[in-house]
């Protein structure tokens, strides 16, 4: 079931819904209901309420009992009993209905026109008569007082076929080329008939003379005749009671009449320019007139034209059929099932299906969100944003969930306030992206890296070659996707809003380890190229560098160094959430900010501590230590010292004595300058750690000695004496 709001007025369609297919089994349409909630609650008013192909017409017997239905392919009726809610019986036939009349209470007398000018009478047990009639037939009329039933069609005759006795009577004769449509007034029998030149003709069937005329084309052109450029037919007739009587055009427009003046007093148009196809006067106190073409049923009023709500189908609409004192009708469409569509405004359900008003004040209780499309979602920071935060508790916000809805008209002009160049960027951004797809044709310089997230997919591009180094060593490696190579993740490297900012406090609660190593790479790289451009090495002519050897500190063993890194990430996570806490108290900023910097302070020194390594230097082939005496004393003139008392000094003399002259120069002491550190360095040696798995290979090899020294002793003991045996010598 599917409800529809217009002009608020609910409508509810019945016919909405999942259906099963007829090929089903049982036991596969009971597995298929299990399975499917949607099935399981949809509304089946009236089992199998539909037709193979299309439906025609749709008709309500006079008791309100039975529903026939004509449609095809194969053409066919169908009777269906309401208060069964089932189908009573299936016809079928060699041609396609296209009116039916009902001429009794129930189903018991169906008189049927057909195409290829048949017409055909059904009783209670089945077919009846067939007959023909001399021109193409569109539509039928009975008149239970003379019990003749008219014929009009492709001539200018109403053919009368008498029921009761059973033969043709004389026609009568119009003005008119052809006639679409044929209706008698219940209350004085009188006959209409709308032609195709757009006149209204009307005959009384007692002295058999027309006896009077309506131009119903003229009064239909009266409002806009500059769009007309034919004439409209009559496709349409409807009385509602002695007097009033309802006229549809051709080109979608009704005309209220009474007949007693020869002008409507009221004429509505449908607005979209097709034929009306039925005219329903509804019951009620409401004075309702439901009208149909093929795209629309509206429901307006009677006296003004005030509309009252509109049902619009997803198929072409055929033919309307309102249930008399309730608030549903069926309709005839170009689809397999018939719609019902019930609107309890209009009345109440029938009393064969009266548990409709029960689900339907249910559904009204029942508190359901609804999205409007002229209304606009917006949170509280962005209507701070708009600069409409002075609106919260007024009428023109509605509170819903953790913002607020706005109409669309205020937010657009709030919109175009508080941001006026968002359109010139907008513009500017489509014409950008329309230049950069002219340039994909041009010759370019293939980059490997995109244009958005650049560091991202530079580190899945590293992985994905380890990832084939490892793959070529051991084939049993696991193959880890590439988000490069995957379409769902194109806009995260193509749409400049997935750029990632590692800089932003998101990112950083989000991530803080990652984004404190990244902190930490760049801090390394910034050390090292001050140290590079600080301390160079004094006398790098004379000296050459060895192989570096890393610091103490770079010797702990693996255990320290995975307890000390788990307790790094635990402290850095934990400091990035009390820094971000803290910001929020304006108090204790600055004391913040001193310990942030202590923190800072603190890591430079380990990464210090890390990173420090000591530096061996010799001497180049073809120097001796007098060049760097000579190259020293270039600087110092005033010191002389003879080369014999050099020469007795040993090496830990020479550099204190360097020291001593330059004490001034911070690059020669000795606490930091030399040959890029300090000269002299005293140190004493560790002992290694044994590990775990060092000493259980020690207690193996001991209990393995000791497993072969009790094995020896065994053998020892086992070992049987030969004093013992007597040979005998003549053997051999």
């Amino acid at each position: 079931m599917q409800v529809s709001e217009v002009n608020d007025i609910k409508t509810y369609n019945l016919s909405k819904g999942k259906t099963i297919p007829e090929w089903l089994s049982d036991r596969k349409r009971r597995l298929l209901l299990k399975k499917d909630v949607d099935l399981r609650r949809r509304i089946q008013l009236i089992q199998d309420f539909d037709m193979p192909t299309v439906s025609n017409t749709v008709n309500i017997s006079p008791d309100g009992q039975y529903i026939i239905a004509a449609g095809v392919y194969k053409p066919r009726i169908r009777c269906f009993d309401v208060e069964q809610l089932a189908m009573k019986f299936e016809r079928c036939l060699d041609s396609e209905v296209i009116k039916c009349i009902i001429l009794s209470e129930d189903y018991g007398k169906l008189l049927l026109l057909e195409a290829d000018r048949w017409i055909e009478i059904h009783s209670q047990a089945g077919f009846y008569f067939k007959t023909r009639i001399p021109k193409s037939g569109r539509d039928i009329a009975y008149n239970p007082a003379t019990c003749d039933a008219l014929f009009v069609g492709n001539s200018s005759e109403i053919y009368r076929l008498n029921l009761s006795v059973g033969t043709f009577l004389k026609p009568f004769e119009t003005n008119c080329s052809a006639m679409n449509v044929i209706a008698i007034n219940p209350e004085h029998n009188l006959i209409v008939v709308g032609s195709q030149d757009g006149f209204v003709e009307a005959w009384d069937p007692r002295v058999r003379e027309k006896v009077g005329t309506l131009d119903c084309a003229l009064e239909s052109l009266r409002n806009d005749p500059a769009k007309v450029s034919e004439i409209p037919s009559i496709t349409s007739i409807k009385y509602r009671d002695g007097l009033t009587m309802g006229v549809g055009t051709s080109n979608g427009q009704i005309l209220l009449y009474d007949i007693r003046a020869n002008k409507p007093f009221l004429n509505k148009d449908h607005m979209y320019g097709l034929p009306i196809k039925t005219i329903e006067f509804l019951d009620g106190p409401l004075n309702l007139v439901a009208t149909l073409d093929a795209k629309i049923i509206k429901l307006w009023n009677r006296n003004d034209g005030t509309p009252f709500t509109a049902i619009q189908a997803d198929n072409d609409l055929n033919m309307l059929a309102a249930y008399p004192n309730s608030g549903m009708m069926f309709v005839a469409n170009e689809s397999q099932k018939i719609l019902t569509y019930y609107i309890p405004a209009i009345g109440p359900a029938p009393k064969w299906c009266s548990f409709l008003d029960r689900i339907t004040e249910e559904l009204e209780e029942s508190n359901e969100n609804v999205i409007y499309d002229d209304y606009k979602f917006v949170t509280e920071h962005e209507l701070e944003e708009l600069g409409l935060h002075d609106l919260i508790g007024t009428n023109l916000l509605r509170a819903y969930m953790h913002g607020f809805f706005i109409d669309m008209r205020l937010y657009r002009k709030a919109l175009e306030v508080s941001k006026p160049f968002v359109y010139e960027e907008y513009r500017k951004q489509k014409i950008k992206e329309k230049i950069d797809s002219e340039r994909i044709d041009r010759v370019q310089i293939t980059d490997k890296l995109p244009k958005v997230n650049r560091l991202l997919a530079e580190k899945l591009i590293t992985a994905e070659q380890e990832q084939e180094e490892k793959k070529k060593r051991n084939k049993t490696v696991k193959y880890k996707p590439n988000p490069l190579k995957d379409d769902r993740f194109t806009a995260l490297f193509e749409d400049p809003n997935f750029e990632i900012d590692e800089t932003s406090d998101e990112f950083r609660l989000l991530n803080p380890v990652l984004s404190r190593l990244t902190k930490n790479d760049s801090r390394k790289s910034t050390m090292v190229d001050d140290d590079n451009e600080q301390t160079k090495p004094i006398y790098a002519d004379i000296f050459e560098e060895d192989d570096d050897v890393l610091n103490d500190s770079t010797t702990d063993s693996d255990e320290d160094l995975i307890f000390d890194r788990k307790n790094k990430e635990k402290d850095e996570m934990k400091n990035e959430h009390e820094n971000f806490s803290d910001t929020d108290d304006d108090d204790d900023g600055e004391d913040d900010d001193d310990d942030d910097d202590d923190e800072d302070d603190q890591e430079k020194s380990i990464v210090q501590k890390r990173t420090m390594k000591t530096k061996l230097y010799h001497l180049k082939s073809g120097k001796t230590y007098d060049d760097l005496y000579s190259n020293h004393n270039k600087k110092n003139h005033h010191h002389h010292i003879d080369d014999q008392q050099v020469e007795r000094q040993t090496f830990e003399q020479r550099l204190k004595r360097v020291e001593k002259e330059n004490k001034n120069n911070r690059l020669l002491q000795g606490s930091s300058g030399g040959i890029n550190g300090n000269r002299i360095m005293t140190f004493v040696p560790k002992q290694q750690r044994k590990t775990k798995l060092d000493e259980e290979d020690e207690q193996r090899k001991i209990n393995n000695n000791n497993r072969q020294i009790e094995h020896r002793k065994q053998r020892k003991k086992l070992v049987r004496k030969t004093t013992g045996l007597k040979f005998n010598k003549n053997v051999f």
